[in-house]
């Protein structure tokens, strides 16, 4: 799966106490334009796993092209990922991490049990989009489609 490029996320929502918490994903797809449904997986071994699989909502960054700081850093465990990161609630209730290139919030529409992970389907219910070029990953590295690309 290593030489399969994909775009970046950063999937947040809060916890019971209203704690924000956040994970580096990977793994995101659109499943459905009507209604409109994205879905992503989680390692039932991961801290946070319950909170996100029994949770009611959350939201889906795309990262930005200059956000490689914030996919490491929310793929890093044991740190305080928000006290270094500038973030607001939204009128979701999501976290929300400044400068993504896009944004999904969703309420959650289905969870699937799928071996070691669990699939959280989304229903969007507010997207946003700072026209911004997205991070991509390949083989360990961060990249973003050439500015030739678009020229063409």
């Amino acid at each position: 799966m290593g030489n399969y490029p994909t775009g970046v996320t950063v999937v947040t929502a809060v916890t019971g106490d209203g704690e924000p918490v956040g994970l580096t994903v990977n793994s995101f797809t659109s499943v459905s334009m009507d209604p409109m449904l994205i879905s992503w997986s989680i390692d039932k071994n991961v801290s946070t796993h319950d909170v996100f699989a029994k949770g009611d909502r959350f939201a889906v960054h795309v990262l930005a092209h200059d956000q490689g700081d914030t996919c490491m850093l929310f793929a890093t465990k044991g740190t305080d990922r928000f006290s270094q990161i500038t973030w607001k609630t939204s009128a979701e209730n999501n976290p929300v991490i400044e400068g993504y290139s896009g944004l999904l919030e969703c309420r959650v529409y289905k969870t699937v049990d799928a071996g070691d992970h669990t699939m959280l389907i989304g229903e969007v219910v507010h997207a946003d989009n700072n026209e911004t070029e997205p991070l991509l990953y390949h083989q360990r590295t961060f990249g973003q489609i050439p500015e030739s690309f678009y020229n063409k």
